[in-house]
């Protein structure tokens, strides 16, 4: 194990910071390994995979099929579950949305992230789409700039208090096709780095997901600063959604769960062929 020092790419946003604090602030032993750590919207972590610009990698589970083959999936450090997923909003609210979206001008968060996977299973006949970081979705949309947008991360917590109505819950649609929890995000390695080191890293994360729940509700200074000026009340609504069991290990069932999305993206890509 000649390397001991590696890139590791997470969101600013509480969920990743939570999970990965303790690891890259060394506030638990790492047994010898350092972390690099590179804090970045998922869609830019979902392209840098792609590229196989970092060693590790938190990545949207929509761009997990196109880089299997240089990256394995760690069983720590994900966000899946049920009641998770992203909604569809608006300024105003819309009658008959089937109908209409082929119409609509929507805001995505991203060409690769999981939610426009669900968004594109649950309204297959939109065709005006705009790829937007997510932060800007919600602002879009009041502006006027699109009709309505698909929000992730703590997007998903404020709408309403921004006047915006949910048009659907993506997540919701998913569980529903599907019967299985909606995996939004995973951690991947570069599969070059071998399985020794790769089982440590994985045990790594655990220890320290284990290291924040067990201070938790209070929060670090980590996750305050990279969540800017975020409610502290907020924080905690987002680490209670994202965070969970399937966060510690996913296990067989967040494995299926994974294989189906897998599949589906399948389907979409051979749709367009």
């Amino acid at each position: 194990m000649a390397k001991k020092v590696f890139t590791l790419g997470f969101s600013p946003c509480p969920n990743d910071t939570f999970i990965f604090d303790a690891l890259v602030n060394h506030k638990i032993d790492t047994a010898g390994l350092q972390f690099e750590s590179k804090l970045e919207d998922v869609e830019t972590l979902n392209r840098w995979a792609l590229e196989g610009k970092l060693d590790i990698s938190k990545v949207s589970y929509g761009v997990w099929p196109l880089i299997q083959k240089n990256y394995a999936l760690l069983n720590s450090g994900g966000a899946l579950g049920k009641g998770v997923g992203p909604l569809l909003i608006s300024k105003e609210p819309v009658g008959d949305i089937d109908s209409t979206m082929k119409d609509l001008v929507v805001a995505i968060p991203g060409e690769h992230t999981t939610a426009n996977l669900l968004f594109s299973m649950a309204f297959p006949e939109a065709r005006q789409i705009k790829y937007m970081l997510f932060s800007t979705i919600e602002d879009a949309v009041l502006n006027g700039d699109v009709d309505c947008g698909v929000i992730i991360h703590e997007s998903r917590l404020t709408y309403a208090q921004k006047g915006l109505h949910k048009l659907m819950d993506l997540g919701d649609f998913w569980e529903q096709q599907t019967e299985v929890p909606i995996p939004l995000g995973g951690v991947v390695m570069k599969k070059e780095i071998g399985m020794d080191v790769m089982s440590m890293v994985d045990d790594l994360i655990r220890k320290s997901l284990e290291f924040a729940f067990g201070n938790y509700p209070r929060l670090s200074d980590y996750v305050k600063i990279h969540a800017q000026e975020m409610d502290e009340g907020v924080m905690r609504q987002h680490i209670d959604l994202y965070v969970n069991d399937f966060t510690l290990d996913l296990g067989p069932e967040g494995r299926r769960a994974i294989e189906k999305l897998t599949a589906q993206r399948a389907v979409k890509v051979s749709s367009l062929l």
